[in-house]
């Protein structure tokens, strides 16, 4: 009984912690927004409260907080791992997020990037439609993959001998011959350059889970076919985890890891062209 009102009394505070951070986040914006240095709520007769700064809060943001406000489900990272995307959300919004994987953080997620581009990938299409129910606003697409966490070892030691999967020439719309690359998504996932990039799906616990071997692969060719300025920050969840450590080591590379907090890890990964690396067959990605 004790055990159960602490873990009560956790969830508790963790969703008031997120609800907080959400409200944080509105200040932030409309204090960036604003170009001041103050904060400030007026009031006028007959007005009613104006947007702070001159910043009006989206509708969804609004909305974030009033559930996770109300909600004892909260999302599965910590608030500490939930910070560090936080804190890359602050300098970045609005930007181009792209998340694998639906769910009690998805609210929160699109809310963090106000008048931004949060899309979310999930391999469940009944899941896809019971988050939806609750929070149409939310995009998310259903994506089909082609592996299982069963094959990660060979996936691993095979790629190399293909050519379309090398980094000089890899790419992933209509890459059939390379197993790791998500060859047909949604074609908004392939036209956008994304700023940020969070893997925290599809299932990766049991043999004939997909696994998140493509979905780290994927993420690593995005991010070096950047064309913008500045690096691509991917966001990689469950790293302790041997197949998530192992794929983020061969293809994120510890080198770019900025940041680990609890099973987080934050990559900063620069486009290929300001990387001098190998270009032929076989060559490493790190």
């Amino acid at each position: 009984m004790k055990n159960g009102r602490s873990l009560s009394e956790n969830t508790l505070l963790i969703a008031v912690a997120l609800a907080g951070l959400i409200v944080g986040a509105v200040f932030v914006y409309s204090f960036i927004g604003s170009g001041k240095n103050y904060l400030l709520c007026s009031q006028t007769e007959g007005s009613g409260i104006r947007a702070v700064s001159g910043y009006s809060p989206t509708d969804i943001q609004l909305r974030a907080i009033l559930h996770y406000a109300t909600s004892r489900i909260v999302p599965q990272q910590s608030l500490g791992e939930v910070t560090v995307s936080f804190d890359v959300l602050k300098s970045r919004a609005p930007c181009n997020f792209l998340v694998f994987g639906l769910g009690h953080d998805s609210l929160m997620w699109t809310s963090l990037n106000p008048r931004g581009t949060t899309i979310f990938l999930e391999e469940d299409p009944k899941w896809v439609q019971t988050v939806l129910k609750d929070a149409p606003d939310l995009r998310a697409h259903t994506v089909p993959y082609r592996t299982q966490l069963s094959q990660a070892d060979e996936l691993l030691s095979s790629y190399r001998s293909q050519s379309l999967c090398s980094p000089s020439k890899a790419f992933l719309r209509g890459n059939t011959r390379c197993r790791l690359a998500l060859d047909n998504l949604p074609e908004e996932v392939y036209e956008k350059e994304w700023d940020l990039i969070m893997i925290d799906a599809p299932r990766g616990y049991f043999a004939e889970a997909p696994g998140r071997m493509a979905a780290i692969f994927s993420a690593a060719v995005m991010a070096r076919n950047r064309k913008g300025s500045g690096p691509t920050h991917v966001f990689l969840h469950d790293v302790d985890r041997k197949v998530e450590k192992m794929y983020a080591e061969e293809f994120l590379c510890r080198k770019n890891l900025v940041k680990a907090v609890g099973r987080l890890w934050h990559f900063e990964i620069p486009p290929a062209s300001n990387v001098s690396d190998g270009g032929s067959t076989g060559a490493p990605f790190c």
